[in-house]
């Protein structure tokens, strides 16, 4: 989630000054009022099948559970390294593009661009960005007085920063913001199909390990063919042993709905080549409605800016009454 320059880290730190100076996982209720989800993602790279299967289909569901549902793209995030500025706004719109046809509805969430809810846009300082992070991820949280993040397993240490600000501020200046508590997301992380071992990642220098939303049925037919398993014939899942065919029913598993005893049972009989172009079918057939609902939506360049600019307004009139009363509680004029 973002970064921001010299001058933003500073107000950032004022923010949440005092703050000087362990994470609670709970499984997503039915919709509650006055509660806040938030979460942000970064609009560099085309989100991947590890991207849609362990965030943004969960995203689509939390739409449903809770009253309020926050999504940012965090441009200011993508910072923290150099980006051609140009390739950064189509970027931004790209991403607004992948989240609609996902199934992320403007109408049922607020989602907004990070910058256009910030106070102060200026250039950036890497180096800076790198080191404040952390703290700027948990403005951006605490700033909507959100209840609930949601995670993967490997970020749940993160929440632990973003508890402790909240409760010290809380502590010395009276109880304003709620313990953010992580919502821990059902499907454990995709790994490489070129490397069961490692996570799916957008920057794997290996273009045949990462399955991207936006990749065409023959890529997606070549990247399965090509997938790492091993020289056992027979569909089992049996991660620790067996971890590149236990990907593969993993991730046939949660394109398909169906659990992972079905999965297996269904595919009896059949060797892991034929099984492995089956489960590209499968991701094939997920992405096709979004793959095309991307292309159109990317069309209409004006019709995602305005989603972008509602979004932002919407969010402003949640943070801007946060950040006042902390600037109160604090003596910031």
């Amino acid at each position: 989630m973002a970064l921001f320059s010299v001058r933003k880290a500073r107000e950032c730190w004022r923010f949440i000054r005092a703050l000087h100076k362990g994470p609670t996982a709970t499984a997503a209720p039915q919709k509650e009022s006055g509660e806040r989800v938030f979460s942000g993602i970064q609009p560099t790279g085309i989100p991947h099948l590890g991207n849609y299967l362990g965030a943004i289909e969960s995203w689509v569901k939390l739409q449903e559970e809770y009253d309020t549902v926050i999504y940012s793209i965090v441009d200011l995030h993508s910072i923290t390294v150099p980006q051609d500025p140009g390739i950064l706004q189509q970027s931004i719109l790209d991403m607004t593009a992948v989240l609609l046809a996902c199934g992320i509805d403007p109408e049922r969430s607020i989602l907004f661009q990070q910058s256009q809810a910030k106070a102060a846009r200026q250039k950036h300082d890497g180096t800076v960005g790198l080191l404040t992070y952390p703290v700027l991820q948990a403005a951006d949280i605490l700033c909507y007085k959100s209840t609930h993040v949601p995670v993967g397993e490997d970020q749940v240490q993160h929440m632990e920063l973003v508890q402790d600000l909240a409760r010290s501020f809380n502590q010395k200046y009276g109880e304003l913001f709620p313990l953010p508590r992580s919502i821990l997301t059902s499907m454990k992380k995709v790994k490489s199909l070129r490397d069961p071992s490692a996570k799916m990642s957008k920057s794997d220098p290996d273009k045949l390990a990462t399955v991207q939303i936006t990749d065409s049925p023959e890529e997606i037919v070549r990247k399965f063919r090509k997938a790492v398993t091993d020289f056992t014939s027979e569909v089992t899942y049996e991660p620790d042993s067996r971890p590149g065919v236990s990907n593969m029913v993993a991730i046939h598993a949660a394109v398909s709905g169906l659990s992972v005893e079905e999965v297996v049972r269904n595919s009896a009989g059949m060797d892991t080549a034929r099984y492995k172009l089956l489960v590209a079918d499968a991701v094939i057939e997920k992405f096709a409605p979004i793959r095309s609902e991307i292309e159109k939506l990317k069309m209409d360049k004006d019709h995602l800016r305005k989603v972008l600019l509602v979004g932002s307004a919407k969010a402003k009139e949640l943070a801007s009454p946060v950040f006042e009363e902390v600037k109160k509680l604090v003596g910031i004029l």
